[in-house]
Order: C-alpha cells, then structure tokens, then sequence
C-alpha cells in the first residue's frame, strides 16, 4: 500500500481512483436500480435493489464482529486520500465505519455483478464484472482498505447475488422471503455501532415495503424511452436527497450525531421513510407525468 502511494501520489492519479471509488458508493448504486426500476425494467429494479439493500445491513453486521481499524489508524505511514465521511473527524470510528471487509467493493460487486447476470452478453458480463475490480483496487491504494478488507467485500457481494436470487426461487410468498431478507439483519440492533448498519437496515426496511405496496397498488409501468428514463430517475436522486434533508429537521444536530440507539433507530426509520416514498410512492405520479409528455409531443 505505501508504494502504491508512492507511485500514484499525484493530484491526476488520485482524482482517477476517486473516479473509481466512487463507481461503488451507495448513490451510484441507488441511481443504478433508480434507472432500471423506475426506467427500463422493474424486475431487473426489483432484482438489484433487494441484493444491493441486503449488502448494505450484511457488510456493517461482519464489520462490527470483527471491529478492524482503517490503515491509517494503525499506520502512520498510510495517508487516507479519501475518506468514506470528509466532513467528520478522521478517526471518528462511528462516522468513517469499520475497514473489514470494504463497502466499496460489496456494493459494487452486488451491483454491477446483478446486472451483469441479467444480460446475455458476454462482453458486457465482462466489463461489469471489471468495474468491481477497478473499485477494489482503488481503495486500497486510497488508504482506507487493506487489500484483505477488498477480497472479502468482493466474496461477500459474490455470496449475496447468489444466495438471495436462490432464496427467491425457493420461497415463493413474498412476504414470507421478504420477511426472511429482514430477520437476517436484526442481529445487528444488538451489537452494531456504526452509522452504517441503522442506514443499511432502513433502506432493507423501505425497499421491501415500497416493492410489496407498489406490486398491489401502484403497477405503473416501465419505459422505453431514454429520456423520460433519465428524467425519472433524476426527479427520483433529487428527492432522495431533498428528504435526506427535511426528516432531519425536527432533530437537533446533537442528537442526530449522539450515537444512541435512538439516534440510531431514528436513522433507520428516516431511511425507511425515504425508500417508502421515492420507491412506493413516487412511482404514483408516472402516469400523469406520461400523459403530459405524450400531449408535449404531440
């Protein structure tokens, strides 16, 4: 790790890897399953999301078992060219998460790896199964992951779009396997620390709900237009990000960082809330949208 900072310790060569990095942070991913489920297709939107949402309780869950530090806690050596949170404190363990195994290269794995198994083609299976890669050696030479903590995240993301996809052919009632997916992380409440857990369950949390209730009562329906795709799935990023903001408004700044298991389990239902409605409820208005744009375009 030292001497690939060494060698890639240039402004140029680290604004390439945070490029990489950041092909396996959680916003991308979200605007990945955002494109295909509100866009294109559903089932591939469904198909991604649950894996990715298990990804994101089951990684923090390993991370608070085996409680291994960053690099550059234990290294002074190693320098952390990005870190997960730039705003918080460097060594606040709670705010930057545990380093085994790495996020990065879980999602990513989970991410591109589940769109990659829903096409037929052998060059585009190759490129998404790269993509992880690239990531994983990106946080390694960043300093914020030993490269055990990348094999592990890859072997993890590898497990999950193999076991839930299994598990959904397996059990057949949706809320029998959805209730499953959600009994999985409940250990976590009893042990985890970490922001990272609480966002990840809420997230599992609103998935599931919003899939079941936009099943029954929505049923919009997918497009097969790029541009209409694009703008559903930006107008859905965009109120994501406003109602990261607004529930937080009731709650003091203070509280919010206290790490309680208030705090915590508030985190998990603003999470909860917010998938609920980008996943559930937004998709209510696509119909009046469409109507619009086909009387726009004549």
């Amino acid at each position: 790790m030292e001497w690939l900072q060494g060698l890639f310790s240039g402004p140029v060569s680290i604004d390439v890897f945070s490029f990489f990095t950041m092909l396996g942070e959680e916003l991308v991913c979200i605007g990945l399953i955002g494109l295909f489920y509100w866009g294109f297709s559903k089932e591939i939107g469904k198909f991604l999301g649950l894996n990715l949402a298990v990804s994101v309780v089951w990684n923090p869950m390993i991370k608070n078992v085996v409680l291994r530090l960053r690099p550059y806690f234990s290294h002074a050596t190693i320098k952390a060219l990005k870190p997960v949170e730039p705003s918080k404190d460097l060594y606040d363990v709670a705010a930057q998460g545990y380093s085994f195994p790495s996020g990065h290269s879980e999602n990513s794995m989970v991410s591109f790896g589940s769109i990659a198994l829903k096409t037929k083609q052998k060059w585009l299976k190759v490129v998404l199964f790269t993509i992880p890669v690239l990531v994983g050696i990106s946080r390694f030479v960043l300093g914020v992951h030993y490269p055990t903590d990348v094999v592990c995240g890859w072997a993890v993301g590898i497990v999950i779009i193999i076991v839930v996809p299994l598990l959904r052919k397996v059990i057949k009632n949706d809320f029998l396997f959805l209730g499953l997916l959600l009994l999985t992380g409940i250990p976590g409440f009893f042990y985890c620390t970490s922001d990272d857990f609480y966002t990840g369950y809420g997230i599992l949390l609103g998935a599931c709900v919003s899939f079941i209730f936009e099943e029954r009562l929505v049923k919009f329906e997918n497009t097969s237009n790029v541009l209409r795709a694009i703008l559903r799935t930006a107008v859905g990023g965009g109120i994501f990000m406003l109602l990261n903001v607004v529930l937080k408004l009731p709650f003091s700044k203070e509280f919010l960082a206290s790490g309680t298991f208030s705090a915590h389990l508030l985190r998990t239902l603003r999470y909860a809330l917010n998938l609920f409605i980008i996943c559930g409820l937004y998709p209510m208005v696509f119909k009046p949208m469409d109507k619009l744009w086909r009387k726009k375009n004549g």
